[in-house]
């Protein structure tokens, strides 16, 4: 073979070699490509377009401080036992943050201001957030039956009648604020001085007289009872004020996980049933969390108050008694559409 002829034969097989080395290395690229897609085709819709992963790390808001840095209700016991953990996990949420607030107004600051994702807390205080023009919808209404209490002091007023010219420590813009000025209209009690204080707060100026009464909630106020302190009134004697509670998720969050509503109260079902197959084992959870005796725990917060689905017709019912109260008594800044703020 001439020079030439070798020369050609080698360019030849050179330009040969490279053609299978880049088909070779197209088809590794190929298969890498398809396990990626069928990898994303698991998070895609029956349309084929791919979800938006939501952020691995959720934050949860939700009202009192205890050790195990738990709510209580079926939202708290899933996040205990680790059903609702499980349940996120399946959509790319790796870590669920628990973040106790003393009271719904701080909670709603909390979330309006982006450190939360959602939460769960007071009705009266997540629609005060939303007349504001707080960006939030409401996912669930967890309970129907918060009872506000009305405790005197010792030696002080024992009835609505003696509450004329009084002060009552309150917890502002709770669903006990709206339960006492509820109240004080019904009865057209006069000269009544309403003072914010956070519950251990007014619990202890109560003690030492400082105010005539204190709205207080199941529990605690139970236990004031029970030391000798006089109930002047409760919400049981006015169905109309009695308050219930509400999970709330950002509007920016939703953007993230538009599916999260869903989700979120699929495990809060399963969770639900969990706890309604253990009752004594839930009680002593309670106990655990608010320091009660599993049997205070049963008497005031039963487990069939705990509602099985995200809204029903009388709980709708009483959010919007409750919302136009807000507005009329112009403790709401403005009105807002209920059913808009509903995501049902």
């Amino acid at each position: 073979m001439s020079k030439r002829g070798f020369g050609l034969f080698r360019t030849t097989h050179l330009v040969m070699m490279l053609a299978a080395m880049v088909a070779f290395l197209a088809a590794c690229g190929n298969s890498d490509g398809g396990a990626k897609t069928a990898g994303a085709s698991a998070a895609a819709t029956s349309g084929g377009t791919a979800k938006a992963q939501p952020p691995a790390v959720i934050n949860y808001g939700y009202i009192g401080t205890n050790k195990l840095n738990f709510p209580g209700g079926a939202e708290g016991w899933g996040l205990y036992k680790g059903i609702i953990q499980e349940e996120l996990k399946k959509y790319g949420i790796t870590e669920i943050k628990p973040v106790a607030f003393p009271n719904g107004p701080d909670q709603s600051e909390s979330l309006i201001s982006g450190r939360l994702d959602f939460g769960s807390l007071g009705d009266t205080p997540a629609m005060l957030a939303r007349s504001t023009g707080a960006k939030t919808r409401a996912i669930t209404q967890n309970t129907t039956d918060n009872i506000g209490y009305l405790i005197g002091k010792k030696g002080g007023p024992t009835t609505i009648a003696d509450l004329k010219g009084k002060t009552i420590a309150i917890q502002k813009g709770s669903f006990m604020h709206r339960y006492i000025a509820g109240l004080v209209k019904e009865q057209n009690i006069p000269d009544v001085k309403f003072i914010h204080m956070l519950r251990p707060d007014g619990e202890a100026a109560l003690s030492r007289g400082e105010v005539d009464a204190m709205t207080n909630s199941a529990i605690f106020a139970l236990k004031q009872i029970e030391n000798g302190f006089p109930l002047i009134d409760d919400a049981t004697k006015h169905p109309n004020l009695i308050g219930g509670s509400v999970t709330v998720v950002s509007e920016d969050y939703l953007k993230k996980f538009p599916d999260f509503p869903k989700v979120w109260n699929a495990a809060r079902e399963k969770a639900l049933k969990d706890l309604q197959s253990k009752p004594d084992e839930y009680y002593q959870f309670l106990s655990q969390l608010n320091g009660f005796t599993p049997e205070l725990n049963k008497k005031v917060t039963p487990i069939e108050t705990i509602k099985d689905v995200n809204f029903k017709d009388d709980g709708v019912k009483l959010l919007d008694g409750t919302k136009k109260f807000l507005v009329e008594e112009k403790l709401a800044e403005k009105d807002f559409d209920l059913n808009q703020w509903l995501l049902k």
